[in-house]
């Protein structure tokens, strides 16, 4: 099945997010509240407050936003394929993903067309529909999969296909490549330091980068799946 799909109508995506505000203390009373709620359920610790876990609120809609949205899509290239990739970053969340969906409207919401990502179907997707509604902006078909039918679903998830049926394990990204001896660039930061970065450093290129190498990750990973080589570092395009 996976040999059989069109390349070229697969839009590959990674998102990067950050809680809110910069700190617990910079929440408006009310979400402090609503926070400290949530935080009840997501502590490791039983010492642990609400404000020491803020930097994980990025990961929860409500409590967070999408600062760069990172896209890339195959080109035939001779006998060969090209992978061009494309980030959408930036301070103002509204304008990154009015922006992205200008990218979806125009190139990616035939019904043709799917969207892949690792954990996306968990994380990304409902992320950026969520964020969308809150952001007043419309969710285009090829994300909304409100009323299709599952065959209808126009999503690829590469952490969905290497479960094969086995609902109960999670694997990260990083050890899949290394599985498959996908060559990574050696990153300066991780996840868990993208809420870091942009709010205490205000490196926004630097969080664009590292989201970029995922895309390109996933990529390889697909590749990988249908039996086909990798691309190498000149036939990846960064615009």
């Amino acid at each position: 099945m996976l040999e059989q799909l069109d390349l070229t109508k697969i839009l590959v995506l990674d998102i990067e997010t950050v809680p809110q505000q910069p700190g617990f203390d910079s929440l408006p009373e009310k979400w402090k509240s609503l926070w400290e709620k949530k935080a009840a359920f997501l502590k490791k610790q039983e010492n642990e407050s609400a404000a020491e876990i803020y930097n994980r609120a990025g990961i929860y809609a409500e409590f967070g936003k999408i600062i760069c949205i990172s896209a890339g899509f195959f080109n035939r290239s001779g006998n060969s394929w090209q992978f061009r990739v494309k980030s959408f970053y930036g301070e103002d969340e509204t304008i990154v993903l009015k922006e992205f969906n200008t990218l979806l409207e125009r190139y990616f919401n035939q019904p043709d067309h799917l969207l892949c990502g690792h954990n996306a179907k968990e994380f990304d997707f409902p992320y950026l529909c969520r964020r969308m509604l809150i952001n007043g902006i419309s969710i285009p078909s090829i994300l909304n999969i409100a009323g299709k039918k599952p065959w209808e679903v126009q999503h690829l998830d590469t952490m969905e296909l290497w479960k094969f049926g086995d609902f109960k394990s999670f694997t990260s990204l990083e050890l899949l490549a290394t599985t498959f001896n996908i060559p990574t660039p050696k990153d300066d930061i991780d996840g868990s330091m993208v809420w870091k970065v942009f709010w205490q450093e205000n490196n926004l290129e630097r969080i664009a980068s590292y989201c970029q190498k995922d895309v390109v990750t996933v990529a390889q990973l697909l590749l990988r799946f249908r039996g086909e080589k990798l691309l190498e570092e000149s036939d990846v395009i960064f615009s």
